[in-house]
């Protein structure tokens, strides 16, 4: 990293005029948020914008956007909205952490408070989110939904955010309530869940960290109706379920060289294990689906020479590429963002073919 660099990589940034998304790289310093626009695996100067943070308050998780659940949210002093997307929860809650201690350097305590943030609770490797949903919506054992009113409004098919405290605790998900309101967080970050009425809407308004879900008697939620969603036969086209039915090992942004016109793009990568999938995404698309994959068995991959542009790569792109072979013959050219991460990567998939 350059001198006073705090962290850097990829975001998916929602326009100002045209509310479209677009990949950016972003450098975060002491002060200030700066992104660019890529062509040909380099960032282009100068650069495309920059947040000042001065005065910014941040928002994280940010669920305005009900398709796109790893949000940041970042408010300037002007009142200027920025909305950015994260890879993964890990990443994005690494920016927000990283942000929320560059706009409170001057204050100790919260940056403290921060720190001790990260260390909390983390989900059980052998349990998943979707175990735990799956439980929620058992009719003999799961949460119960009703009716609840709130401020003379009544809200159907809610619970109350204590009621799910109490749930995961009794179900032995987590051994208290502070874990528990942390694994609710979670729920809600990933969009399982959803606030519903004043008291809880306002708990993810005020950009607190440390207060998302409230463990409170008067704070309603309920299930997200992204979950319940199916999609149909004819969105399927050509993926297997089968394809995507793994555990997720890796995931993170990459630009990838395309088969047709040889442009080079940044794409969400996820590598998948039993069975081994390598499947990469348009982050600019609402859909969460992929555009391509393939299987990694009997697939090679190796490293690129760092000097010159490698055989096989169009455009003057050079630096941190390697190239995945699969067992049908078909090359796929792909660009990391640093040394370390193309050797993550390579490792990754490798323990995969």
């Amino acid at each position: 990293m350059e001198d006073g660099v705090l962290k850097e990589g990829f975001l998916v940034k929602r326009g100002h005029i045209v509310h479209n998304w677009k990949v950016r790289w972003f450098i975060l310093r002491q002060n200030t948020l700066v992104y660019y626009k890529l062509e040909g695996g380099r960032r282009v100067t100068p650069p495309k914008g920059r947040i000042l943070l001065d005065g910014c308050t941040i928002t994280c998780p940010c669920l305005e956007y009900e398709n796109r659940p790893l949000l940041i949210k970042l408010k300037t002093q002007t009142s200027t909205e920025y909305f950015l997307e994260a890879c993964s929860r890990e990443e994005r809650d690494a920016w927000a952490f990283e942000i929320t201690g560059a706009i409170h350097a001057g204050q100790p305590g919260k940056v403290q408070q921060l720190h001790s943030l990260r260390n909390s609770f983390k989900l059980p490797p052998h349990i998943s989110l979707h175990r735990i949903v799956d439980k929620m919506h058992d009719s003999n054992t799961g949460i119960r939904s009703s009716p609840n009113m709130e401020q003379g409004s009544t809200y159907k098919k809610t619970f109350l955010g204590s009621s799910l405290v109490d749930w995961l605790i009794s179900n032995s998900f987590t051994a208290s309530r502070l874990e528990a309101v942390t694994l609710a967080s979670m729920l809600m970050e990933e969009n399982f869940l959803r606030p519903v009425g004043v008291r809880s809407m306002g708990a993810i308004r005020s950009g607190d960290l440390a207060e998302q879900f409230l463990d409170d008697s008067t704070a309603l939620y309920t299930f997200a109706e992204s979950y319940k969603k199916k999609i149909s036969p004819k969105e399927e086209i050509s993926l297997s379920t089968v394809e995507l039915s793994g555990t997720v090992v890796k995931q993170g942004y990459l630009a990838k060289q395309g088969h047709k016109r040889k442009n080079w793009k940044v794409r969400r990568f996820v590598l998948r294990k039993d069975p081994a999938f390598l499947h990469y995404y348009d982050p600019s698309k609402e859909e969460n689906r992929p555009v391509g994959g393939f299987s990694l068995r009997g697939s090679l991959v190796s490293a690129l020479e760092d000097n010159g542009v490698p055989t096989g790569v169009k455009g003057n792109v050079q630096g941190n590429l390697f190239k995945v072979i699969t067992k049908d013959d078909t090359h796929y050219y792909i660009q990391a963002s640093s040394k370390a991460e193309r050797a993550e990567w390579i490792e990754a998939i490798k323990k995969l073919t």
